[in-house]
């Protein structure tokens, strides 16, 4: 099942393992438990701490596979085969639950251990999606710490019944005790705030408590990571604070045009710029979401303070803000009522619950043309729906798209109504824009590529200019109209919304803030938030 250089690999991570760990197998007869019983032969010649018992007698669901630590009573599984994306998930599995330490703060382990309820927790997830696994892991840990957590991974192409079922139309999908607990990104400590009680307020409270930064950066993208690189480089005191880290990247699978790499991943490049950040000691802050920002002379004492919606305060004597931009919603009726029910803005997370199926793609851009194409290896048909009279992707990209059997092309095309029977989509309408005649097209799922949101609002009572667009207005030093607030990327009126732009500005921005510090005295008072 597994090459000689996967084999090796693994050999290496496995040796790491302090307990011993169980793989309980519970099998069918489709290739797909075949494929899982390969899988865990080969894990278990590769470590004398990893055993294999088959017990087809009490799983609700096969082809399924048990990673259990029988001493401390915990388990983990994966209904399917864990490859693609989720072979990681398995491995860190084998891993956490063979003892080997899980990289966590020990504020967070401690949090995990002492949940006191039973959480039963099924993930559906497609092996193409590259946000599932941090859903899947945050998950797997869980349950490697605390045995009342238990947790299965369930690839939904292996059980198109079940995700007919539950009406699954976007991975992953969180049931936790049989109800729905979310869909899409979660990180771990999205999730403890939901199933702990008081958990936000005692992030909050950690985070009040932070010293003042001298550059506090907004947003982990590229244009964050690039600021937060070329200020920590200064010797200065140096912080992130994001949702996520990698923002929008992590959604994008085909990066080809960053200068001197041929070809690599929107997660790929996330993993390396986030260790090239840490390589600095920059005091990194994740899963906080910036509210409001108040300038130096409003503030008190003297500080730029970013204030977060969690309650939190953190202060700076500059801020760059770098929050980037999200996905352009078309506006019509039916789009809300039918997101995540069939309308979709990930093509590489959601395009395999649609094998076989008529779908729409809707802009005629690189990334409307990109998932065309991505598509059309998955679903029966793809309809792209531009609403210009020409594509504005690059020609390689329409070429291959032209040469596409399974992609129409239609141009002139103004999409006004999402179709569904209230509880998936079923179709849509769309007007032709030449002669006002309208339209209906059949389909199952509606993927919306249009272009991109800047994520300033936060902005909006501040005293930071924004463009009518409301993107942020910066001069060419990066500086915004509040003095010590500078802006880098997607958020800003610099044209080109382009990952090596972006760095660029980050770098520009970082530079400018510098120079603003050199030139400004620090705050007489030095006082630590309460």
């Amino acid at each position: 099942m597994l090459d000689h250089a996967m084999k090796q690999q693994l050999h290496s991570y496995l040796s790491n393992l302090k307990s011993d760990v169980q793989l309980r197998l519970s099998l069918d007869d489709s290739d797909t438990g075949s494929k899982l019983a390969a899988l865990a032969a080969d894990i278990a010649s590769l470590s004398d701490r990893i055993s294999v018992v088959r017990d087809d007698r009490h799983s609700e669901r096969k082809p399924l596979m048990l990673v259990e630590n029988l001493e401390k009573g915990t388990a983990i599984g994966f209904a399917g085969l864990p490859m693609g994306h989720e072979f990681t998930s398995l491995v860190l599995a084998l891993l956490h639950s063979g003892g080997h330490p899980i990289k966590l703060e020990p504020q967070t382990i401690e949090q995990i251990a002492a949940l006191d309820a039973p959480l039963k927790v099924e993930i559906f997830i497609s092996l193409s999606c590259q946000n599932c696994p941090e859903v899947v892991q945050a998950f797997n840990m869980m349950a490697a710490i605390n045995p009342l957590v238990s947790v299965t991974m369930i690839d939904g192409a292996a059980f198109q019944d079940e995700v007919k079922s539950r009406d699954i139309l976007a991975v992953p999908s969180v049931f936790v005790n049989g109800e729905l607990f979310g869909q899409g990104r979660m990180s771990l400590t999205e999730i403890l705030g939901k199933v702990d009680s008081g958990a936000a307020e005692k992030q909050a409270a950690r985070l009040n408590q932070q010293p003042p930064f001298d550059v506090l950066v907004v947003g982990g993208g590229p244009a964050g990571s690039s600021a937060a690189i070329y200020a920590a480089r200064k010797g200065i005191r140096t912080g992130v604070v994001a949702e996520r880290f990698g923002g929008q990247v992590q959604d994008t699978m085909a990066i080809e045009n960053f200068i001197s790499v041929k070809a690599t991943t929107g997660p790929k490049l996330v993993a390396s710029l986030e260790e090239h950040v840490k390589e600095y000691g920059v005091e990194i802050i994740t899963e906080q979401r910036a509210a409001n920002l108040v300038g130096a002379e409003e503030s008190g004492d003297g500080y730029i303070h970013v204030e977060l919606e969690s309650g939190a305060v953190l202060r700076a004597r500059s801020v760059i803000t770098s929050t980037g931009a999200r996905w352009r919603e078309m506006k019509v009726p039916g789009e809300q009522e039918y997101r995540n029910k069939g309308v979709a803005y990930c093509p590489h997370c959601d395009g395999p619950l649609f094998k076989g199926k008529r779908t729409a793609v809707i802009g005629g851009g690189n990334s409307g043309i990109e998932a065309a194409i991505d598509l059309a290896g998955i679903v029966d048909h793809v309809t792209v729906l531009e609403f210009a009279d020409t594509l504005r992707a690059d020609q390689v990209l329409i070429d291959k798209a032209n040469a596409t059997a399974n992609i129409d092309i239609i141009t002139l095309a103004q999409t006004t109504r999402v179709l569904g029977d209230g509880t998936r989509v079923t179709g849509l309408e769309y007007q032709d824009r030449s002669s006002g005649e309208l339209h209906r097209l059949a389909l199952a799922g509606i993927f919306v590529q249009i272009g991109l949101v800047p994520n300033s609002e936060w902005l909006k009572d501040s005293k930071v200019v924004l463009s009518q667009r409301g993107e942020v207005e910066v001069d060419a030093h990066g500086a915004t109209s509040l003095a010590g607030v500078f802006a880098a990327g997607d958020v800003t009126t610099v044209p080109y919304k382009q990952i090596i732009i972006a760095m660029g500005e980050g770098a520009k921005a970082s530079l400018g803030a510098f120079d603003y510090l050199i030139r400004t005295p620090v705050p007489a008072k030095q006082t630590q938030a309460a």
